[in-house]
This record gives C-alpha cells, structure tokens and sequence, in this order.
C-alpha cells in the first residue's frame, strides 16, 4: 500500500464528487458520464459507501444498498488503475461486506460483467439462476403517464 492510504466515509463536498466522477472515467467503464447531480443521489441513497485515499487523492471507492437482513447489492467498485494489484479492491470490499448495515445479510449480489475472477477470489460466485432488469425507466415513465391519462 502507498503511504497514507486510508479508508474513510466520503464527505459528498463538491471536491469528493468532483473526484468520484474523475475516478469513475478513469476506472470505471460503466460509470462513465455520470453527473454530479446523480452520483450525490446514488451516495445519499447508498449505505455503505467506502473510499480509499492516498492523502487528498481519492483512489478507491464502492457502496452499497441493502435491506440490512435479506438482501443487499454492493455497486461502482473502482480502483484507479495507478493503484491496482495492492489489495485495495479486496480490502474496499471486505470493508463494505463487515459494514454492520451488510454483515448479516443472508445474500449480497454484486452486479459485474468485469473482473469476475477477482470477486470469485473473494467469494463470490456466478448466479446462473433467472434474474430480471427493468430497463430504460424514462421510457418506461413515460408511458405510466400515457396509461394513467
């Protein structure tokens, strides 16, 4: 680990979520383009959320959502890639996973189509059973409110 990395609750200043969108372009394929506006709705609506610094650079982050019992889905684990290969992903995640909001959930999912070998390595295994997706929500707002007229 470099000198001065530290796990710690993200404040959601200005600057954090500045970062966070900075690192998500940098790491994060999926992430990309988020807005400001969506990722400090996605942390305020999230419990845990960890990231990693190395003094005032943020270099790591993941959250969460769960129901605190049954479920629980961990989302946007990143790494900038300056720091990978550390064990920093593996301590990000066990970190969310002893989070009191998460240690006695009976099942955690972990949406991911990327680094699969990592998350089997901590545990996680491939879920071959049915699962639904609800996509495109604008479009599907759009027509609630068509049907609701």
């Amino acid at each position: 680990m470099a000198t001065g990395n530290a796990l710690r609750q993200p404040q959601q200043s200005q600057d954090d979520l500045l970062q966070l969108q900075t690192l998500f372009e940098q790491a994060a394929f999926w992430a990309q383009g988020r807005s400001l506006e969506d990722l400090s709705i996605a942390i305020a609506n999230s419990e845990p959320v960890v990231s990693v610094w190395d003094e005032e650079r943020l270099i790591g982050f993941a959250r969460a959502t769960s129901d605190g019992i049954y479920r629980a889905t961990i989302w946007d684990v990143a790494i900038h890639p300056d720091y990978q290969g550390r064990g920093l992903g593996r301590k990000l995640v066990q970190t969310v996973l002893s989070h009191p909001r998460m240690s006695r959930v009976e099942r955690v999912y972990l949406m991911t189509t990327h680094q699969q070998r990592f998350y089997e390595r901590i545990g996680f295994e491939c879920n071959s059973s049915t699962t639904m997706v609800l996509k495109d929500r604008l479009f599907m707002s759009s027509l609630e409110q068509n049907f609701s007229a």
